[in-house]
């Protein structure tokens, strides 16, 4: 099955559902739809629509809608803050992958030993909707724009979810298991190559987050994020 990403499409905005150029010429060029067909389209905030092409040119198409089916979001949200890794590449695989096991946001942060400090979001957000798109999810994960570590535990104060934060390094820590229950909404922080500094780890200590381990293996960045996110997946799976 093949599913389409249309942000904006809602029954509140009539019925017909134009396709940008990129989708359209997919559907036409690509996959070789024809007048009549159908397609599975989902907005991204939980909803799925099944439409019929009414009009199909190679960069416009245009469909109705026929029937919708809403799809609950995942029963605990899960927001990443994960420093962008020195190699694009990796990070781009953590996206992929974090969406299709299933989170709620991610928040790129830069560190004090971070290396890369700049981000391409529009790429990233293609790729969180072309992972959306290929684990047939109906909810679109969050990626915020970059900021400082400081500013997002300024940004994070007195938020309801369990803070944690992983470290390598000496300090009181308990593992990521014991740290969070089923259901509960979850803020997990993971540093760059070179790991969170010292006095990033007692600053985030002291805005009330937990010092969290992964187990006792040195993990790169994104095999860490991974290991969360799938971590806290199974915690919640019935």
């Amino acid at each position: 099955m093949n599913l389409f990403y249309h942000p904006n499409i809602s029954l509140e905005n009539g019925s017909e559902v134009i396709f940008d150029k990129d989708e359209s010429r997919h559907i036409a060029k690509v996959l070789r739809k024809k007048e009549g067909d159908l397609l599975e389209v989902t907005d991204g905030k939980g909803t799925f629509f099944k439409v019929q092409i009414d009009s199909l040119m190679p960069k416009q198409c245009v469909a109705s809608i026929q029937s919708s089916e809403s799809v609950p979001p995942l029963p605990y949200k899960l927001h990443m803050a994960v420093a962008p890794t020195k190699n694009n590449d990796r990070f781009e695989w953590f996206l992929e992958k974090a969406t299709e096991i299933g989170i709620h946001r991610i928040t790129p942060i830069i560190c004090e030993h971070s290396e890369r400090k700049v981000i391409k979001k529009d790429r990233l957000e293609r790729i969180v909707e072309s992972a959306m798109k290929q684990s047939l999810k109906a909810h679109k994960p969050i990626l915020d724009d970059a900021q400082s570590f400081v500013d997002f535990l300024k940004e994070t104060e007195g938020k309801s979810f369990k803070k944690m934060i992983a470290f390598c390094g000496d300090g009181d820590k308990i593992s990521l298991k014991k740290g969070v229950s089923q259901g509960e909404n979850a803020l997990i922080m993971i540093g760059p190559e070179g790991d969170f500094s010292y006095r990033e780890f007692e600053l985030a200590l002291q805005n009330g987050y937990e010092g969290i381990t992964l187990g006792n293996s040195r993990l790169r960045t994104e095999t860490a994020a991974i290991v969360a996110c799938h971590s806290i997946s199974f915690l919640n799976q019935q």
